[in-house]
């Protein structure tokens, strides 16, 4: 598994390079439906849009810093101040059963893993795998439709603010490393876990499963090169990792890690990099919406 992982991540060193500048802030909207709250940290595997949690805009650390991280990779450095505009963010991955409206809706092609086009019963608060990055795309803009704003991937950035907070965590959680009480991780379970069953584990937002369990598409490019990310730090919106309308040929980034991996790569700025035409049977994602 480990070398599966350095297949679908940069593991050698990025170039130094200087302190970012401060990141565009987007446009606040009107806020989304939020369904209402439950009592049970779990999603309702009825409801066919995810859940949110808000973040608020202002001002986060990104990457690693080797003095504070002994795990760090040089693609994680420098560790640089990004700030961002508030916006919305999936609480937990999409799930097979919240995907299913959107395939039964459009008639996009299923996971593979599903049976005669249905998600297996015992999986259906599990986080949705076998998707593309386009499969992906096209959920967050059938999800917007139905919301009447816009929805999409969010950025690494964006990711990795929701996953650690303003103060440069390690983990979801703080600086203590991963165990089968905070995430889904090493291979202790075997497979996926329904989102939501690490409530210890949930970020400084509420944000659950960002550590393990899946990966993650995220909108970001990483490069043609899976050895080493062609965009590295500091994070640059305009220098065209934002592109959406890049071909096949380059990787996009995911992040969080996933069941079968180790603590060093369930950290919250470990990146990866993978092709978003394919389908892992490792990776998912979760939505993100500009404003409060």
């Amino acid at each position: 598994m480990q070398e599966q992982w350095r297949r679908y991540a940069g593991r050698v060193d990025a170039a130094e390079v200087a302190p970012a500048s401060p990141l565009p802030t987007p446009t606040v909207e009107s806020p989304l439906p939020t369904p209402e709250p439950s009592p049970v940290p779990r999603p309702r595997i009825s409801a066919p849009y995810p859940e949110w949690t808000p973040v608020p805009a202002g001002w986060f650390w990104m990457g690693s810093d080797p003095r504070q991280d002994g795990l760090a990779r040089s693609n994680e450095q420098p560790q640089h101040r990004v700030r961002l505009g508030a916006y919305r963010i999936g609480k937990y991955p999409v799930t097979n059963a919240q995907y299913y409206q959107f395939v039964v809706a459009t008639g996009r092609e299923p996971p593979g893993h599903w049976e005669a086009g249905r998600p297996p019963d015992d999986l259906l608060d599990h986080p949705v795998i076998n998707v593309t990055w386009h499969d992906a795309v096209a959920y967050c803009k059938w999800l917007g439709r139905q919301l009447g704003r816009q929805v999409r991937l969010p950025s690494e950035a964006e990711w990795e603010k929701a996953a650690r907070g303003t103060d440069g965590w390690v983990y979801p959680w703080g600086n203590q490393p991963p165990n089968d009480r905070l995430c889904n991780f090493n291979m202790n379970v075997g497979g996926t876990t329904p989102v939501g069953r690490y409530p210890a584990g949930r970020s400084p937002y509420g944000c659950y499963d960002m550590a393990g369990n899946v990966w993650e598409w995220t909108s970001s490019l990483w490069g043609k090169d899976v050895s080493k990310p062609e965009f590295s730090y500091p994070y640059d919106p305009n220098d065209g990792r934002e592109d959406m309308r890049a071909g096949n040929d380059v990787l996009r980034v995911v992040r969080g890690g996933s069941w079968y991996l180790f603590d060093d790569d369930v950290r919250c700025a470990v990146r990866g990099g993978s092709c978003s035409s394919i389908r892992y049977d490792f990776v998912g994602f979760r939505v993100m919406s500009p404003g409060l």
